[in-house]
Formats: C-alpha cells, structure tokens, sequence
C-alpha cells in the first residue's frame, strides 16, 4: 500500500514540476504583459497546487499535512485573485493587448 502512495505522490511531485518548468519558459517566450500573466497564473496555481499535493501524500497524516493543506487553499484562493487584479489594473493602465511585433503585421 506504501509503494502505491510513494507512486502517486511522486507522480503530482513530477507533474507539478514540469508544469512549474513549462509555465516558466512560457513566461520567457510570451510576447505580451497578459500572455505573461497567464503563464505565472498556471504555475502558481496548477503547478505548486500538484507540489503540494504530492508532499501532502508524502507527509501522510500529521500536523505538517494540515499545513500543507492551508498552504493550498491560500494559493488556491489567492493567485486567481491576485492575477484578476493585476490584469485588471493593467487594462486600467493602458496596456497593449498585442505584443510590437503584431502590431506591424
């Protein structure tokens, strides 16, 4: 029953990584604010979201999992908000939709 739970907690482990690592190379390669924006958001929220989960599965039943748990409803509640609100003021401000390059085509 261990080596099933080690399994899956590894597989989340491993997901949430590559989602951090694909999120942070498309904050790279976007070519505009908003394109940006959602790169960070889904890092943020659906790659530390799958990290947690797998240390959650690791830390088994304790004090540490109700940590992680909170951890996760913070993120979870937090980052949609937070990404709302930057896009938001960015409207607000002014920013372009279209990256320099789309613009001239």
């Amino acid at each position: 029953m261990i080596d099933w739970i080690d399994i899956l907690s590894w597989g989340f482990l491993t997901l949430g990584g590559t989602f951090c690592v694909v999120g942070g190379i498309g904050l790279l390669r976007m070519p505009d604010f908003f394109t940006r924006l959602h790169a960070a958001s889904i890092i943020e929220t659906l790659g530390a979201g799958l990290l947690i989960l797998g240390m959650l599965l690791q830390a088994g039943l304790s004090l540490v999992s109700v940590k992680l748990l909170f951890i996760l409803l913070l993120i979870f509640f937090s980052s949609p908000t937070a990404t709302h609100a930057l896009a938001r003021a960015a409207k607000i401000k002014g920013v372009s939709h279209f990256s320099k390059k789309a613009k001239n085509n």
